[in-house]
């Protein structure tokens, strides 16, 4: 994909004295769902996916983007300093809303780009696609313009950019994996006040299958705000009868104990989600550090039936595919992976029964769905490339 990305880079605006090439991954988060905006822990890893860039300085203002993956759009032009936010429904307000993040802490571009982006994370599948591009951004203009900022504080603008150019309330979870990943690590990492750890995860026996439904995601056209707005509802209810600044300050005893002061069943719901998935979360690294994987599986598995039914982000075709996974023997854990509404799962398999799984899944979802589904075999990748 890099070569390919510095060959349209040529062919779209032709030679260059000084083209430099850029990547970031995309990521899949093991555990940990929905509980990055609720203060909680998340355990994501980096993949070897992601997203490439070749770029150029221009001597004007004018800020010119390609993309490989959608060479129908063609060039689309704008200027430094042409930001929108909210109103920007271009693929391309995930790179303008970053240069716009940045411009806010005073770091100012002084002239336009020639941009070719180019990705192999699949779109749609949930696997961080838009975090990916806007750390890719972030990477790049601290290279051409030189801005002195941390891959931690890249993570931070991505998500402000998201969250107040592009309109999606996200948390930091895809961003901070896709910017801090490292080779074979997964990253624990508590959101309420970013402070981390990298786990070894190299799987010995087992494979990380990625499946991905075919049904494309849109968390802008989802409910994904919704249930930002309503976790926000329950934690002002638990406020007036706990000290909790998020729902993950609470304990799953603490919760049961204070319930009762969310009234709305749905909001009930979302909060007891976000709570034992926390929970779920650490023990799941305690597990995964004790070599313990089918309890990590069995984990994994809980977090998709809480996600289904308590949060309700998941759907008909990641249910197949989970369910599907739960009944043949070899696999220690399947679920639900990203956002929901579409997208993937995640699964750790036996080497020895990875041929069969891909077989009745593939079958199954085919019989269920009517249509394929598509699975990647992947390990944890390195973090953001200057190439």
């Amino acid at each position: 994909m890099k070569e390919t990305v510095s060959k349209t880079f040529r062919e779209i605006y032709g030679a260059a004295d000084d083209v430099r090439s850029y990547f970031a991954p995309g990521r899949v988060n093991l555990i940990g769902e929905h509980t990055d905006y609720n203060g909680g822990h998340v355990f994501p890893c980096a993949l070897s996916y992601g997203t490439y860039a070749a770029a150029a300085r221009r001597n004007d203002r004018k800020l010119r983007f390609y993309s490989v993956n959608f060479p129908g759009n063609g060039v689309t032009e704008s200027s430094v300093g042409d930001y929108r936010p909210l109103r920007d429904k271009s693929w391309t307000s995930y790179m303008k809303g970053v240069m716009w993040a940045l411009a806010g802490r005073g770091f100012e571009m002084d002239c336009g780009l020639d941009i070719v982006i180019g990705g192999d994370i699949p779109a749609g599948a949930g696997l961080s696609s838009s975090a990916a591009l806007e750390v890719l951004t972030g990477i790049m203009l601290r290279d051409m313009f030189g801005f002195d900022i941390s891959n931690q504080e890249i993570a931070l603008l991505g998500q402000k950019a998201e969250n107040e150019y592009c309109g999606l309330n996200c948390g930091i979870m895809d961003q901070f994996a896709s910017a801090m990943g490292r080779k074979d690590h997964a990253i624990f990492l508590d959101t309420s006040d970013l402070s981390f750890q990298y786990v070894p995860f190299v799987l010995q026996d087992e494979v990380l299958i990625i499946t991905n439904t075919n049904k494309k995601h849109s968390l802008k056209d989802s409910a994904y705000n919704d249930r930002r707005r309503e976790c926000g509802e329950a934690l002002e209810a638990l406020r007036k009868v706990t000290d909790a600044e998020a729902l993950c300050d609470l304990s799953p005893e603490d919760f049961e104990g204070n319930k009762d002061a969310i009234k709305d069943p749905v909001c009930l719901r979302r909060a007891r989600h976000a709570v034992y998935e926390n929970r779920r979360t650490i023990e799941g690294v305690r597990a995964l550090e004790a070599g313990d994987l089918e309890e990590f599986g069995r984990l994994m598995n809980a977090s998709h039936v809480s996600l289904r039914d308590d949060y309700e982000v998941s759907c008909r075709e990641l249910d197949i595919l989970a369910e599907t996974a739960w009944e043949i023997p070899g696999v220690l854990g399947s679920r639900m992976t990203g956002g929901g509404f579409g997208g993937c799962t995640v699964s750790i398999v036996k080497k020895e029964a990875a041929d069969e799984f891909c077989r009745v899944v593939g079958e199954t979802y085919r019989e269920k769905a009517g249509f394929d589904c598509t699975f990647y075999v992947v390990s944890p990748g390195g973090g953001p490339e200057v190439f």
